[in-house]
């Protein structure tokens, strides 16, 4: 993450004290024309559970996180991933090295929540047969909570679209990955508690699935 903070400073957008205190990160603009075909990308789709050290770059970073649910028509502020009745419910929180933030797809920015590494919370749940570890040598995790205070309505059918949506935006992710070569797996396995404390959040926003994502492993 430091080198993101670092390619950030040199982008103007932000001072080194600043970085030091976790400000908000602006990303570069994605670049929409990266990728193979869809066919392509589908068929080379696959889970993958070890990467490389290497941290991911601000440019990938920018990428994957707008083809997860960055706007894609902003007359509209329609997203790359669909969502029920349009509620656009699924908030996207990035894991790092350095921190926890959260993006915001209006400015393409992330905004910091926690500071220092809290990978291990989206390891699983404390247990000495606990075999998920790995996730935390990937440099970014992505975790996908779904708020369902914005269907403005109750009952399981609304649990139900919100997992929905978090699968679409997570398949993104998948396709993406699939697409630029990097790695990734889509998880379910969490800390619940932990990351509800962590993220300090309501009981209307439920953590559904997270991705990390990386490089292949040499």
């Amino acid at each position: 993450m430091k080198k993101l903070i670092m390619a950030a400073v040199a982008m103007g957008c932000m001072t080194l004290a600043e970085a030091q205190d976790l400000k908000e990160i602006q990303l570069p603009e994605p670049d929409k024309t990266r990728g193979t075909a869809v066919m392509k990308a589908l068929s080379d789709r696959v889970s993958v559970r070890e990467c490389s050290p290497e941290e991911l770059s601000l440019r990938d970073l920018s990428d994957v996180i707008w083809a997860a649910n960055g706007i894609n028509r902003p007359e509209e502020g329609r997203r790359t991933a669909p969502s029920a009745l349009n509620k656009q419910d699924i908030d996207v929180y990035v894991f790092t090295d350095e921190g926890v933030f959260l993006y915001l797809p209006q400015r393409h920015a992330l905004q910091p929540v926690a500071e220092g590494d809290h990978r291990e919370v989206l390891a699983g749940p404390p247990s000495p047969a606990r075999t998920q570890d790995f996730v935390k040598a990937f440099p970014v995790i992505l975790l996908f909570v779904s708020d369902l205070s914005r269907f403005e309505m109750t009952g399981e059918r609304v649990k139900l679209m919100a997992a929905m949506d978090a699968g679409i935006v997570s398949q993104n992710v998948n396709l993406f990955c699939s697409s630029v070569g990097l790695c990734t797996v889509p998880r379910a396995s969490m800390d619940e508690p932990a990351v509800r404390r962590l993220l300090n959040l309501a009981d209307h926003q439920i953590p559904l699935l997270n991705n990390p994502v990386g490089y292949p492993k040499q």
